[in-house]
């Protein structure tokens, strides 16, 4: 008897591609779904492909067919989930799928703000059997939203104040998302706040790098307005940026600083602090020569 593949939705993304990382790891079965398949398997990722667009509901059924376990992330292009995520997980459930892991964000139980709320809230009416994972702020920002600043102008600028973030690992929410996903016992129903292992202001971030880069990286404190004009200038649409702005200057008020316990408790070790993470990638901020 064949053993249904886990769906993992934005599997070439950070977060999904972490999740397929640790489920080939374990030798899961796995179904990796992205809008555009044939990048995907040129860069020879070892699973099963299959295309999937959150914004075309006739790319659903092939994408869910025959398929066990979904982890569902949303793609941070997309504010409206109502027609995408939501419509897609009611298509998973329709062809079977007997639980969903759902990447969220913290704090979403009770900020209607942010487009993880409604996820959740849908996630739970459907009456599958699912698990919600609260990380906190991504140490990878670092390596995406934050590189080409950090890269061309040697700064950190964001609208974060003086708070505090306790920045976590995707490839520790990649592990945890696994391990869910192939032992869901004791999990389903669970919400899991899921911090980095110390709390580090954005100035203790800027003397991380400038110690690991051998050049001073500085970090300016942005004003709401400020840091949405930069994002914008950058080119991301404007719900996007609504959403990036609101979880930044969520900062300012401690909204990531607590650190939890819980993914130490659910990895079974110490998770990766954000200078492991800014060792592990120093060269991705090496100036353009």
């Amino acid at each position: 008897m064949s053993v249904r593949p886990v769906l993992v939705v934005g599997a070439a993304g950070r977060v999904g591609g972490a999740v397929v990382a640790s489920l080939r790891s374990r030798e899961v079965p796995v179904r990796a779904l992205v809008r555009d398949p044939a990048a995907l398997r040129a860069r020879r990722v070892g699973v099963e492909v299959a295309r999937l667009d959150l914004r075309d509901p006739s790319t659903f059924a092939g994408a869910v067919a025959g398929g066990g376990a979904l982890f569902v992330v949303r793609p941070p292009a997309i504010a409206r989930v109502g027609p995408t995520v939501n419509a897609f997980v009611d298509a998973a459930v329709a062809a079977g799928v007997d639980h969903a892991v759902l990447a969220s964000v913290a704090g979403a139980d009770g900020n209607r703000l942010v487009p993880h709320h409604r996820i959740e809230t849908h996630l739970r009416a459907t009456g599958v059997a699912h698990t919600l994972l609260r990380p906190g702020f991504f140490a990878q920002n670092l390596l995406g939203p934050y590189r080409e600043d950090i890269r061309r102008d040697d700064r950190l600028y964001v609208p974060a104040g003086r708070g505090q973030v306790a920045f976590v690992d995707v490839r520790d929410i990649g592990e945890v998302a696994a391990q869910v996903l192939v032992e869901p016992s004791g999990h389903v129903g669970a919400a899991y706040e899921l911090t980095g292992p110390q709390a580090v202001t954005f100035d203790e971030v800027a003397a991380l790098l400038s110690d690991a880069l051998g050049r001073p990286i500085r970090y300016e404190p942005a004003s709401a307005l400020g840091y949405a004009r930069h994002l914008r200038r950058d080119g991301l649409p404007l719900a996007q940026t609504l959403v990036q702005t609101v979880l930044h200057v969520g900062l300012r008020r401690g909204d990531a600083a607590a650190v939890d316990p819980t993914l130490g408790r659910l990895l079974g070790h110490q998770p990766r602090t954000v200078a492991d993470v800014i060792a592990d990638h120093t060269h991705l901020w090496r100036p353009e020569r």
